[in-house]
């Protein structure tokens, strides 16, 4: 797999005429809730589409282009839904400017009894799906083709040859690396033993999988249908664990979807052991976002392996 090829439009105007037709109006646009990062609207235009639109800063284009490439790389694997992608785009209205994703507008549902059981059963085989066409270096296994972004921050993603390396240079050390003045020697020493002994905690998959990468529940929605669809992804090829540790970390899923998980494609022996570890990722993550709130469960999860 290449990078996506999402349509682009420089302008949003030009972007509803090219695919919708000359006649296109936007009839009816109505604010959307939700999201800290891009302002999100609903656009109903006059051909009778409703389209989803996101926006941004116009220099923020490449969180667009990113988040496209993520929701084609899961869309490929022909395992879970996603929402169909329009195109990107930019344009120089609104003063300074703004770059935009469409996206097919998605009617949402109320869960049923099955939702939780039918998205784990569908996360399982997005986690087993082929990801040998996704690496343009084939003496790699782990990583994506680009860098994206986990929320607001760059999420590095060079590809290596096994996980454990990949997990200490692309996702524990630079975190830690810019939340250095956070830490008192003390800590510095002991963050450097962890990364030094990661190989101590953490093991290789049985195969790499290609993960949402920021797979909280504000990022799984119910379809009008009752179908479970993933959105906002941060993709790279990694272990499955570290999907499966992120649905944790914020008050968790219903048991039936670890349940229903683990009767699909159960987890390695020994995960609960590592999966604190896999969140000190997000926590970082966090830290360096919004500041010293995060900064004690950071130290705790450290002081725990350490």
């Amino acid at each position: 797999m290449t990078k996506s090829k999402v349509p682009h439009f420089t302008s949003l105007a030009r972007a509803l005429v090219d695919l919708f037709g000359s006649s296109v109006a936007i009839t009816q646009t109505d604010r959307l809730r939700g999201g800290d990062i891009n302002k999100a609207y609903a656009l109903t235009l006059s051909t009778g589409d409703k389209i989803f639109m996101k926006a941004n800063a116009k220099n923020n284009a490449d969180f667009f282009t990113a988040e496209a490439d993520g929701l084609t790389a899961i869309a490929e694997t022909h395992t879970i839904a996603t929402p169909k992608i329009i195109c990107t785009g930019t344009d120089d209205g609104e003063d300074v400017g703004y770059s935009f994703l469409l996206l097919k507008y998605i009617e949402s549902g109320e869960k049923n009894k099955i939702f939780w059981e039918a998205f784990a059963k569908d996360l399982a085989e997005l986690h087993k799906a082929d990801t040998s066409n996704i690496l343009p270096d084939k003496s790699a296994s782990f990583g994506f083709f680009q860098d994206n972004f986990i929320g607001a921050r760059p999420q590095k993603n060079t590809p290596t040859r096994t996980w454990i390396d990949f997990f200490r240079d692309n996702r524990l050390a630079p975190q830690f690396r810019d939340a250095d003045s956070y830490f008192t020697p003390s800590d510095r020493e002991k963050i450097t033993k962890l990364l030094d002994n990661l190989d101590r905690f953490l093991i290789e998959p049985e195969k790499p999988s290609l993960l949402h990468g920021d797979l909280w529940a504000g990022n799984v929605m119910c379809s009008a249908e009752g179908k479970p669809v993933l959105i906002d992804p941060a993709c790279y090829i990694g272990h499955r664990e570290a999907d499966l540790a992120m649905t944790q970390l914020f008050g968790g899923f219903p048991q039936d979807f670890y349940d229903a998980y683990n009767q699909a494609y159960p987890l390695q022996s020994g995960y609960e052991e590592r999966r604190d570890l896999y969140n000190l990722y997000q926590l970082l993550n966090h830290l360096n976002l919004f500041g010293p709130t995060y900064l004690e469960p950071v130290l705790s999860i450290v002081g725990e392996y350490v």
